[in-house]
């Protein structure tokens, strides 16, 4: 029996696995995807906001010759991490079921059970975007995540939405060749958007390059356009792709068949804000997950930091 089984193997998982090995307790790491899957998955050209300092984990230093890292700087740094303090780490093995009775018996996709005293969930929400539930959405040429722009060079692009995403996936769209329209429900974009990003949006948009519609909220999705309600009427967008990105949750239906409680408004799971444990003894929660739909509150800057508190809470009940 593992002193402690982490679902999740971000940045927030790694360091409650880092912070249990310090501690000299027994761990084991389960992801259904690979390591920082959701990093993985970013943009390729992405440049962090944040500073490397600031992505920081296990005491390891984040050294590199620029301001800010690169989402390749930060897998390398993340995987060299994991190396150094040699954790247990099962990948592309999703959890299926957690039981409580004694202890936790965990079991995956791989018909792999494992038994533990205590359990961290640190899952994120990158796995779920939010959509806008309408016709069409689920056509194979309308995107939930961005990656990258050469498949839609000469295409036109919608994209929507008003924050980070959408603002810097419209840049990058538009840099390399396609005819972008950024479709946002509100009367502008995003107080939250970088502010060294804003002014290229800002004049983009005020040329023409990148046509803006705000105030509008996308009605269906057709193969090659979009049906556009506006403050002025129905419009057509004409669209051979559309990325829609704004934003995610978290896996609530898995946090409540772990009987967790989940509060209907903010979709955050219920926990003590002191040991991070929820109503369930001995289950934890860390990172983003925390947050519920107001994920812009923890980020791997915080969310790092969650590990030493959970640590210190178990070795108190070990003692």
């Amino acid at each position: 029996m593992f002193d402690l089984l982490v679902i999740g193997a971000g940045p927030s998982g790694l360091s409650c696995a880092i912070e249990a090995r310090k501690a000299g307790l027994s761990v084991v790491v389960l992801d259904k995807g690979s390591l920082v899957d959701y990093i993985r998955r970013f943009p390729t050209n992405l440049i962090w906001f944040s500073t490397p300092e600031l992505l920081e984990i296990g005491g390891v230093p984040f050294a590199i010759s620029t301001v800010r890292p690169t989402r390749e700087d930060t897998l390398a740094y993340y995987q060299k991490v994991v190396s150094q303090f040699e954790l247990d780490i099962r990948y592309h093995d999703a959890v299926v079921a957690v039981t409580h009775s004694g202890g936790f018996t965990v079991t995956t996709t791989g018909n792999q059970t494992y038994r533990a005293k205590n359990v961290v969930v640190a899952t994120g929400y990158f796995d779920h975007p939010n959509h806008l539930s309408v016709p069409g959405e689920d056509f194979a040429n309308v995107f939930h995540y961005y990656n990258e722009p050469h498949a839609t060079f000469g295409c036109d692009v919608a994209v929507v939405g008003g924050k980070n995403s959408a603002v810097e996936a419209a840049l990058e769209l538009y840099r390399h060749g396609a005819r972008v329209t950024l479709i946002h429900r509100g009367p502008k974009l995003s107080d939250g958007v970088k502010y060294w990003i804003l002014p290229d949006i800002e004049n983009r948009l005020k040329s023409g390059q990148i046509t803006p519609m705000f105030e509008s909220q996308v009605q269906e999705f057709r193969h090659s356009q979009l049906v556009v309600q506006t403050s002025d009427g129905i419009r057509s967008v004409k669209a051979d792709f559309s990325f829609v990105l704004i934003g995610f949750h978290p896996d609530t239906k898995f946090l409540r068949e772990l009987g967790i409680s989940v509060d209907p408004q903010t979709l955050a799971p219920a926990f003590n804000p002191e040991t991070f444990e929820t109503n369930v003894p001995g289950l934890f929660v860390a990172g983003s997950v925390v947050a519920g739909k107001n994920n812009n509150k923890v980020f791997v800057e915080n969310g790092r930091l969650h590990g030493r508190v959970i640590v210190d809470c178990i070795r108190s009940k070990l003692h």
